[in-house]
């Protein structure tokens, strides 16, 4: 009952050992009190009880029961860190008991050895306990052995024994009422697809197993444990450590279990190295290699030193002893079977090349490099990774680029699998070291146009195929309309120069937890991207006029490669960090001008404008040509307001993510009827004064609020039906205007889908904690990425006239995550959106001179570039339209 329904447990036992039992009922009251406090509460309590129980069944007399008594005890010790006495309680343990009592004691050993990596013993002990357990029809028993059989084969890289183990124990758990056990072979599978490399499925499987867990009032720590590998697999190091970190801090409160104490420190320095805080790495590897040490659990102490060595090597430090410990680790680590063994041996190559000794790295990385054929994938890449590495130090530019190819393919292979658009952006870091040792091989030996390959091969690649769209899933919609509705009280109370109530903010938090990780279970539908990037192509859309300027950062330096007429050349030019420097100042610039009062800044920002230019383009600038340009900036550069760079500033000029959404965006074909909608959502300064004069532009008639505001475009403007309008054009339907309460989230997401044309007048919100929770307020709250993500198609050409609404995230290897970058893939071939705070009754004017060169037939691109300079030349409106970028190539 104790796992079944341990509240009731506790409280049972603590009646009955108020009831003056015997010393036999006694011992098992105090036993179940010791399991309860050892599992979940305070284990010196559970040692106390533990050795009370131990007491009273000798004596009552009872061999038996002081054996079960013993083992318990004996996990309780090892858990506390007193590996010896737990040990040697489970001797007396075994030579105690007999027949289905010994089964009992041998599976809770094997379960410490497990926890102690001793992971023959555990296989060995395991062995002996199952065929007496079933043969005493000990179902309970036998499903927890079976169990634990699996989990052991999994520690060894043995998915398919652990998945039949697993599947017998499932269904052994099915005929019983044990929902403890229940939960943990849920928690099981989902550690299981995790090491089958199924991260929507293992993320999926432990949120079941946590919802099962907290239905029983139960801690979870070793739940956070495997959710935090899953999690750190997934590319979001950031948030396992902040579990990994919450969980100790809980665990010190309730005197909890210094062994997953240490598990719990180890996940959060491998988290925080993945995170890139080598300090916090170091710091929790040498407490957990500590504590380790002191448990006498030789596995996991190897495991913590490897990540200590990590660290180690991150915060710049590298030398021969280095290189002999990690190669030691690496030894070990093969001794025991782990996974991680040729993370090891790559370690220590590539210590080892550096420091110039090639002998000993071509040792270390060719061990490293087997793992490359076989395994889950991100141990495959660890193999790729090591045999490029091989071919450097060889000098084989080709045997480079084949592996670079080769690990990369994998990637793709596995994040293909991720249906969420956040888990394919974050899990490309994988292969940023395969990436870039591609790019310098390639500068090296293969000219530009192989240089342009390869960084296209890594670049803006979420971006290759849509997310998977969000399941029907009525939690999730649920969620989703929740979260709408909370969002908007919350603004209300702010609007009211008040703050949310703290249960409401913590509400909205809770919801938006829930919605991203319903999200986050969505497996991918496309296989891997087959169309390969063709600089040929490229070149042939391209033809003799627009030139597309790709920049690529390579050991921290800009380099410009300049396609066009044909070919590609490549010029040097700054240090990104500078640029990235400058950039802020621009920004900073760019919000004081947005209000009246800054003119005298106009000078300094212009300034700033020409210093970005010569870090960016370099001489590239002078070989601009006179036509339109298409640039292609690094992630890390996503904030440039390009408008501002004085060769850029007349141009036409579009920006895109790659030079493959560039040519996937020339080649969307705008969807039929050429329907326009036009969004006002409220509280904005300017009141969205374009949106009345596009709606009479485009021939909506102003009709009563909650009527049809839709009207023939040839009525609305005076033409006989069916006859020919401005510019050729046939007569059709005037657009959709949504204002007022009719800009509801489910209402603007009907009428945007499918369409040629939408002008969203909204608040623009940025979220830079989680980026797909960026948004857009509608009458009943924010319309976020997810919702878009729903579209069977969104617009083709959409304008954002707000704040921020080209905002990203940068993430992974060099993806953006955020409102233009989720409609791209989407179908939407071009977006007008806003790099900076901006002017609200500045952009009325921009935004109406757009839509005239729109309607005269121009791309987004080049009506941009007219509006810009129909406007005037004071400084408020000058930031307004250098802030303003057009994307795609619509």
């Amino acid at each position: 009952m104790v796992f079944a329904a341990p509240g009731e447990a506790l409280t049972r036992a603590e009646e009955l050992l108020g009831a003056d039992p015997s010393p036999l009922h006694a011992s098992v009251a105090h036993q179940v009190i010791g399991i309860w406090q050892r599992d979940f509460g305070d284990t010196r309590r559970a040692l106390a009880h533990l050795r009370r129980a131990r007491d009273l069944a000798a004596r009552a007399d009872s061999a038996e029961r002081e054996a079960d008594v013993l083992a318990t005890l004996g996990v309780a010790l090892v858990h506390s860190g007193r590996t010896r006495a737990g040990l040697a309680a489970f001797e007396r343990g075994v030579a105690r008991g007999s027949g289905h009592t010994r089964a009992r004691v041998l599976f809770r050993r094997a379960y410490v050895w497990w926890v102690l990596g001793r992971h023959g013993e555990a296989l060995e002990d395991v062995r002996r306990a199952i065929p007496v357990l079933r043969q005493a029809e000990d179902v309970i028993w036998t499903a927890r052995a079976l169990t634990l059989r699996a989990t052991v084969h999994l520690a060894q890289g043995s998915v398919e024994r652990a998945n039949a183990d697993f599947t017998a124990a499932e269904a052994l758990w099915d005929t019983t009422g044990q929902e403890h056990d229940k939960a943990d072979a849920v928690e099981s599978r989902g550690l299981a697809a995790f090491r089958a490399g199924d991260v929507p499925a293992a993320l999926r499987l432990l949120d079941e197993a946590e919802e099962r867990y907290a239905k029983l009032g139960t801690p979870t720590f070793m739940l956070t444990i495997r959710r935090c590998e899953v999690l750190m697999a997934a590319g979001l190091a950031p948030e396992a450590l902040a579990e990994a970190d919450g969980a100790v801090a809980a665990l010190d409160g309730i005197g909890g279990q210094s062994t997953r104490k240490a598990e719990l420190l180890l996940v959060a320095a491998r988290a925080a190295r993945l995170a890139g805080d080598p300090q916090t790495s170091l710091a929790r590897a040498a407490v957990a290699v500590r504590l380790f040490a002191g448990q006498r659990r030789t596995w996991y102490e190897t495991h913590a030193r490897l990540v200590l060595l990590e660290a180690r090597v991150a915060t710049g430090r590298g030398s021969g002893r280095l290189v002999a410990d990690a190669a030691a680790v690496a030894e070990r680590l093969a001794a025991f079977g782990a996974p991680a063994a040729p993370e090891a041996s790559l370690l220590a190559g590539r210590l080892a090349l550096d420091l110039g000794w090639t002998a000993d790295a071509e040792r270390h990385l060719a061990v490293a490099a087997r793992s490359r054929h076989s395994g889950p994938p991100l141990a495959r890449m660890t193999g790729w990774a090591a045999q490029a590495l091989r071919a450097r130090a060889a000098g084989s530019a080709r045997g480079v680029l084949e592996a670079c190819r080769r690990g990369l393919d994998v990637l793709d292979d596995h994040r293909m699998t991720l249906g969420a658009s956040e888990l394919r952006a974050r899990a490309t870091a994988q292969g940023a070291e395969l990436a870039a040792l591609a790019q310098r091989a390639s500068l090296g030996s293969g000219g530009p146009r192989r240089l342009l390959g390869w960084s296209e091969r890594w670049r803006a690649t979420v971006l290759s195929a849509p997310p998977t769209r969000p399941p029907a899933d009525p939690v999730l919609l649920t969620a989703m309309t929740a979260f709408r509705e909370l969002a908007a009280r919350a603004e209300e109370a702010r609007s009211q120069g008040g703050r949310p109530a703290p249960a409401l903010e913590r509400e909205q938090r809770r919801l938006e937890r829930e919605i991203r990780s319903r999200t986050l279970h969505m497996r991918g539908e496309a296989p891997g991207d087959g169309d390969r990037f063709d600089v040929g192509r490229l070149l042939r859309r391209l033809g003799d006029e627009v030139r597309l300027v790709e920049l690529a950062v390579l050991d921290g330096r800009v380099h410009v490669l300049l396609c066009g007429q044909g070919r590609v050349r490549r010029f040097e030019a700054g240090m990104l960090a500078e640029a990235e420097a400058e950039a802020e100042h621009v920004q900073a610039g760019l919000r004081r001008l947005a209000h009246p009062g800054a003119e005298a800044r106009l000078p300094l920002v212009e300034a700033a404008g020409a210093r970005l230019q010569h870090l960016l383009l370099g001489p590239a600038a002078a070989h601009l040509g006179s036509g339109p340009v298409v640039v292609v900036p690094p992630g890390r550069l996503h904030r440039v307001p390009w408008a501002l760079l004085p060769a850029l500033r007349e141009r036409v000029l579009s920006v895109s993510p790659s030079a493959s959404s560039w040519l996937r965006a020339k080649d969307t074909a705008p969807p039929p009827g050429g329907r326009q909608v036009l969004v006002r959502g409220p509280g904005l300064a300017s009141g969205g004064a374009e949106i009345p004069e596009l709606a009479q532009r485009y021939g909506a008639a102003r009709t009563p609020e909650g009527a049809d505001r839709r009207v023939p475009r040839a009525r609305a403007a005076g033409l006989p039906g069916g006859s020919a309008g401005r510019n050729g054009r046939e007569g059709r339907d005037g657009p959709t205007v949504l204002e007022g309460d009719e800009a509801r989230v489910p209402r603007v997401l009907r009428e945007l889908d499918g369409a040629a044309l939408a002008h969203i007048a909204a608040h623009g919100t940025f979220r830079a904690d989680s980026p797909l929770f960026s948004s857009l307020r509608m009458a009943d709250g924010p319309l976020i990425v997810h919702d878009f993500e729903r579209l069977d198609r969104s617009p083709y050409r959409i304008i954002l006239p707000c704040c921020d609404t080209a905002r990203f995230a940068s993430v992974g290897a060099d993806e953006l995550l955020g409102l233009v970058t989720a409609l791209l893939p989407l179908g939407t071939a071009g977006v007008v959106a806003c790099t900076a705070p901006v002017n609200d009754a500045a952009v009325v004017p921009l935004m109406l001179a757009l839509h005239k060169g729109l309607d005269a037939g121009l791309s987004l691109a080049e009506a941009l570039r007219d509006a810009r300079a129909a406007l005037p030349g004071d400084a408020v409106h000058q930031a307004t339209g250098w802030a303003f970028t057009a994307f795609g190539a619509a």
